[in-house]
């Protein structure tokens, strides 16, 4: 099994075109179908008819054609066997977590406050796409560039149904990656013999090299999920999003938030 059908969000910030391009690789890679998904920034649901409006949706039409351009180059350039071009009046994430709901994988940008694009958004990209698309989301990061991605993957594990999905959404990358790192803390709650056993018998039967560890438990899950990755030297993190009620996220903080405001290597979430 391999992606079919990968989304990336195609715009005009600092980082579309290494977001772009990688996209077009792991397309090639698995043979998928690439869409490039651009969008207005105009939400939908805005009153439709008006003058203005019009002319601001005319306006930015003009302005992503250049983009979508450079995404139709990118894909020739790295052997796309089949890609296509949209563009829609919406918001990016709104629309991106519409089209990913008939995708294997969303590709998108982990929100850069310094890029100028970013004034144009209706709050985080990668958090609302990966709530609203019942899909796997690759996030890349905008701090840090790595050669390659998904040669060393650290698996974060918790028995939970997001993580799950997570694992069934990375399966892909896994079987290729040259080793897989699953990671838990204890206390562990999920049922099994040994934390990770099950997980790492499953994922053998699935053709994937993988290694257990099991750390102590931390203050701060998201920082101490960072040192693994670290230590590790991983250049990828799998992991489950939003394991608990949104707005709990929201007050107290939490894992997803900590990885999609400081993460280094790219991290592919599921929800």
């Amino acid at each position: 099994m391999c992606y079919k059908t990968i989304v990336v969000h195609v715009d005009h910030s600092l980082h579309a075109e290494a977001r772009m391009r990688y996209a077009a690789q792991l397309a090639a890679r698995c043979g998928a179908h690439l869409v490039g998904s651009a969008f207005s920034g105009i939400s939908r649901y805005a009153e439709a008819g008006s003058t203005m409006l019009l002319a601001q949706q005319h306006e930015r039409r003009g302005d992503h054609d250049s983009a979508l351009a450079r995404f139709d180059a990118i894909a020739i350039a790295e052997g796309v066997a089949s890609h296509e071009r949209r563009y829609a009046d919406d918001e990016p994430a709104g629309g991106l977590a519409l089209q990913g709901r008939y995708a294997d994988l969303v590709v998108v940008s982990q929100t850069d406050l310094d890029d100028p694009a970013a004034a144009h958004l209706a709050g985080p990209v990668p958090a609302q796409v990966v709530q609203g698309s019942a899909r796997p989301v690759l996030v890349l990061p905008h701090a840090r560039r790595h050669a390659t991605i998904g040669g060393r993957i650290m698996l974060a594990w918790d028995g939970s149904l997001q993580a799950t999905r997570a694992v069934a959404g990375a399966l892909p990358l896994l079987r290729d990656a040259g080793l897989v790192a699953i990671v838990l803390f204890q206390p562990f709650e999920a049922t099994g013999r040994e934390p990770g056993t099950d997980l790492a018998l499953y994922l053998a039967r699935q053709g994937v090299r993988c290694e257990v560890h099991v750390e102590p438990s931390p203050i701060d899950d998201g920082a101490a999920l960072l040192a693994c990755t670290d230590c590790l030297d991983a250049d990828l993190i799998v992991m489950g999003a939003y394991g608990r009620p949104r707005l709990r996220e929201m007050v107290l903080g939490g894992v997803t938030e900590t990885l999609l405001d400081r993460m280094t290597v790219p991290v592919l979430m599921a929800h």
